[in-house]
């Protein structure tokens, strides 16, 4: 079976072409080829299929072999290889996720292959149960948490897929292997969650830490930095168009009340190969 491995802005899932690729029990192999001492070593494993009604659909598996609804930086990296291998020069794709079909915008470099991929995330989801969480709130913002000794304010948003979000005044030193799981596996959360530990720099720079359901510390997380360009605007923190600085680089949102969210970012091809 041949592979690509790609990642966005440090987030890295192995990529299979399912336009020719056929995979099997596709949940064992995100296990085995994501690991990082016997396997390709990756966040997880992103099938691309034909879809009649997109230009593609992402099917994605996080490291530990479940399920995840949607990946911002994943989706970029599936732009990158549709465009580049299958819709040369098409500016605009139409790519079906877990949360339905979502818009992307190609930038190209001077080689003609796409090097940001910007993408309309959608709107944010709000309501407690839709989440989902316990909470029977139609917003679920300033709730409190105890975990490890400690009570955290937290704001809990969907962007297809669950997210927790807390500010912290050292993101760098935050004990996020230690919090993280118990958060992610908490039983507010009976999907489990993604956790994005956020210090704010100012009202347009961030810095984020996310704790993934599924693969522990990811160097990024694309729907996390959009769930946090949601919260951190409602609740006054930023302005409308915001930087966010992850372990592996940088982001750009954009989010008003109301309204969908805008993420730009790269998204970069790192090899390819056979998977035995």
């Amino acid at each position: 079976m041949n592979f690509i491995k790609m990642h966005g802005t440090g987030n890295d899932y192995v990529y299979v072409d399912c336009f020719t690729e056929t995979v099997v029990n596709p949940s064992e192999l995100a296990v085995s080829i994501s690991h990082r001492h016997f396997g390709v070593g990756s966040d997880g494993l992103i099938l691309i299929f034909p879809h009649a009604e997109a230009d593609a659909e992402m099917v994605m598996y996080n490291a530990d072999g479940s399920m995840s609804e949607m990946c911002g930086n994943g989706l970029r990296c599936v732009a990158k290889f549709v465009h580049d291998n299958y819709a040369k020069g098409k500016k605009n794709l139409r790519l079906m996720t877990g949360r339905g079909i979502l818009n992307t915008e190609i930038i190209t470099g001077s080689d003609g292959l796409a090097e940001l991929i910007t993408v309309n995330m959608g709107a944010p989801i709000f309501n407690g149960l839709a989440i989902p969480t316990t909470i029977d709130l139609p917003k679920v913002f300033e709730q409190h948490l105890d975990v490890a000794g400690r009570s955290f304010t937290f704001h809990a948003v969907s962007m297809g897929n669950p997210h927790c979000v807390i500010y912290v005044d050292d993101v760098e030193h935050f004990p996020i292997s230690e919090i993280g799981p118990l958060i992610e596996h908490h039983p507010v959360f009976p999907a489990r969650v993604n956790v994005e530990f956020v210090e704010i720099v100012s009202e347009k720079n961030l810095i984020q830490r996310t704790w993934e359901r599924g693969a522990g510390e990811t160097w990024a997380c694309g729907t996390g930095a959009s769930a946090v360009a949601v919260v951190s605007r409602l609740t006054g923190k930023t302005e409308k168009d915001i930087k966010i600085r992850l372990l592996g680089g940088e982001l750009s949102l954009s989010y008003e009340d109301g309204g969908d969210v805008i993420m730009t970012g790269p998204a970069v091809e790192v090899f390819r190969g056979e998977w035995a």
